[in-house]
């Protein structure tokens, strides 16, 4: 999934750095990710340490992170997505509100792509209420929904607005492709919690932080994932459809630091690995006065090429040369 902030191709970065300061045996520690997004950093993790915390505010995330972090068992689901692929279409509010052809004039998906997401959805939701399936196969389900129809959307990247026509690639068929999960011994645990909240609550040995570094809001940016795993009623406001969404005080230059240094007193957790970058709300002069009022402090950093959403027709993104810096505290 093409995602702000995403730290997947970052993550061998990430993971020899925790073991440069850590140890390289993992296996007995709990590692948590508090801002985790689609998962990528816990699930570099998730083989390699006891157990792993995933944590996000985002229904859309916290779908994810049950099937990519909680899930650690196999499961069979083979035949569900068969049967999925191979439902007629309906008309639902996806198709009405969000796509070609809807009463809304929406161009996020195809018409026939907005009414296999309709399909798919509800067929999924009625094996639920019938207790056709459970928990960890139908967040496996949703989380593959949302994947296979990012795919297919008709969107430069993020869901903050639609493209005029519907592009080459958001012709396509959707397909329900399966989003396979690793198998680990130990389990895991998933919240849909305000980390500044949740952080009183947990407790362990590595805390990864990725907060949004700037002013864009996740929740309006990611708005359709939200609503296509919700399948909710609500009334969508204006030319791209959004509904009420969270707003993160990390998002807001007058409510970052304070925000920051209230989750850093709380925290129960020896090692703090703290990403950001050049382009954030909080300079790194700043981010290091904060941190090292907490412990031992130390920086690292990593250049690399992130990708900027464009309006092209292909979805390729233009190529932007950032910096990563990565905080690091061992707390006192």
């Amino acid at each position: 999934m093409n995602y702000i902030g995403s730290k997947h191709k970052l993550g061998d970065f990430i993971k020899s750095t925790v073991k440069e300061v850590v140890g390289e045996d993992l296996s007995q520690l709990v590692f948590c990710d508090l801002f985790a997004g689609t998962g990528s950093v816990g699930r570099k993790f998730k083989t390699s340490v006891k157990s792993v915390i995933a944590n996000d505010v985002e229904y859309y995330s916290y779908v994810l992170l049950k099937n990519y972090i909680e899930n650690h068992q196999k499961l069979e689901a083979e035949n569900l997505l068969a049967e999925l692929n191979n439902l007629e279409e309906k008309q639902g509010f996806i198709f009405e509100e969000y796509s070609e052809n809807g009463k809304s004039n929406r161009l996020y998906f195809s018409e026939t792509n907005g009414m296999k997401i309709d399909a798919v959805r509800q067929q999924i939701e009625n094996w639920k209420l019938n207790k056709e399936i459970g928990a960890n196969q139908y967040f496996f389900l949703l989380a593959s929904l949302l994947e296979s129809a990012d795919k297919v959307a008709n969107t430069a990247s993020v869901y903050g607005a639609f493209l005029k026509k519907v592009k080459l690639s958001a012709q396509k068929e959707l397909v329900i492709r399966p989003a396979n999960f690793q198998i680990t011994k130990h389990s895991h645990r998933v919240f849909q919690k305000d980390a500044n909240q949740l952080i009183k609550e947990i407790e362990g040995d590595i805390l990864y932080l990725d907060p949004p570094y700037n002013a864009r809001q996740y929740g309006a940016n990611y708005h359709i994932l939200n609503t296509i795993a919700k399948y909710d009623t609500f009334a969508p406001q204006g030319k791209t459809g959004l509904r009420d969404y969270y707003r993160s005080n990390y998002c807001s230059r007058t409510k970052v630091k304070n925000s920051f240094q209230d989750l850093l007193e709380n925290v129960n957790f020896r090692y703090i690995f703290f990403s950001y970058n050049n382009e954030g709300l909080m300079p790194s002069a700043e981010i290091k006065k904060i941190m090292s009022r907490f412990g031992n402090y130390d920086l690292v950093t990593r250049n690399y090429q992130r990708f900027k959403a464009d309006k092209t027709e292909n979805r390729n993104h233009t190529a932007r040369n950032t910096t990563e810096y990565l905080h690091i505290l061992e707390k006192k």
